[in-house]
């Protein structure tokens, strides 16, 4: 009777537990999901989570917001969403930078890089190009070496932040080509774009995704991009690698959540994002913006993550960014 009593007992135990979670997360989501995009409107980081977003409301039936919260290079916003609840209803959308910002605000921040969020996928490739404001007199990248050495200390560069793909890209730039230049930062990719129309600044390195109506609308002038290869939607402006060999700098757009965020719900996601991804019209969107979509699976991100990290506390530490 006894042994009868405690298998009934044990069976009702584990009803108790395991169903509740599969319960739970087979209902995921049963509400509109929020997505923290950690840089203002406009720039790549916006533009690449609005078209692959928009998406997902005919893949699982819900709506995702996006919501801007900017500021400090993404580590604002970044800081809502490793401090919210690990429910799969608070995702983040950030670039490379979310790894620089370990360097750049080292000690300062109030979460762990890698270990306060998990990766579920990149969304995009980030390719940036060269640009210059109209009123400068110069139409090739050699030309803007050339008068930025009869001017050092006198042009201004913009960037979206300390520690951006933008910053990095002009620091790496102005260290290979021997050129100084002024760092201006701005609170992300949308109000940098406004101050170079502006001529506020003269120069920067933006990705093309957030400056590529403006220059195809000839309110900035490009030079060069930083991939290896020259784009098809620009092939008349060459990457820096003619001018200097061996020059290529791209990085990628991705999307997380916060540590914690049962693996259930982490995988759903990734699945749900890799149908996004693939959607023809998205891809299409994407792709006319220098945008491509990168799809990984969730181990193979935490790899690149691993090794972004390491790349880039190399880089930062060989143009001078960091010590």
């Amino acid at each position: 009777m006894k042994s009868c009593f405690r298998v009934v007992a044990a069976a009702l135990v584990a009803a108790f537990l395991f169903p509740i979670a599969t319960i739970v997360n087979a209902a995921y989501p049963d509400r509109p999901v929020r997505v923290i995009v950690v840089f203002p409107p406009g720039g790549s980081n916006d533009v690449t989570a609005r078209i692959v977003f928009n998406k997902m409301p005919d893949i699982v039936g819900q709506q995702f917001v996006i919501e801007n919260r900017g500021g400090a290079a993404g580590s604002i916003g970044a800081a809502v969403v490793a401090q919210s609840r690990p429910d799969g209803y608070t995702l983040m959308v950030q670039s490379t930078t979310h790894i620089a910002n370990a360097f750049m605000y080292k000690g300062k921040l109030p979460y762990d890089t890698l270990k306060g969020f998990i990766g579920l996928t990149p969304l995009a490739r980030q390719v940036a190009m060269l640009v210059v404001h109209p009123s400068m007199p110069v139409k090739s990248i050699k030309e803007l070496v050339a008068l930025a050495k009869t001017r050092p200390g006198e042009i201004l560069y913009g960037s979206s932040g300390l520690g951006s793909y933008v910053h990095l890209n002009m620091a790496m730039f102005t260290s290979t080509s021997g050129t100084k230049m002024i760092h201006v930062p701005y609170k992300g990719g949308g109000p940098l774009s406004i101050a170079m129309i502006a001529g506020e600044v003269q120069v920067t390195a933006s990705t093309v995704g957030s400056i590529y109506r403006h220059v195809k609308a000839g309110k900035m002038r490009g030079l060069g991009v930083t991939s290896a290869e020259r784009l098809k939607q620009f092939p008349d402006v060459p990457a820096i690698s003619e001018v200097f060999p061996g020059y290529e700098f791209t990085a990628w757009v991705g999307s997380f959540v916060p540590a914690g965020t049962p693996p259930e719900i982490v995988q759903k996601l990734n699945a749900d994002l890799k149908k996004a991804l693939a959607d023809p019209g998205v891809a299409k969107q994407l792709t006319n913006l220098t945008l491509d979509p990168m799809y990984m699976t969730t181990d193979q991100f935490a790899a690149r993550l691993k090794s972004d990290y390491v790349r880039y506390e190399g880089l930062m530490k060989e143009i001078g960014v960091i010590k």
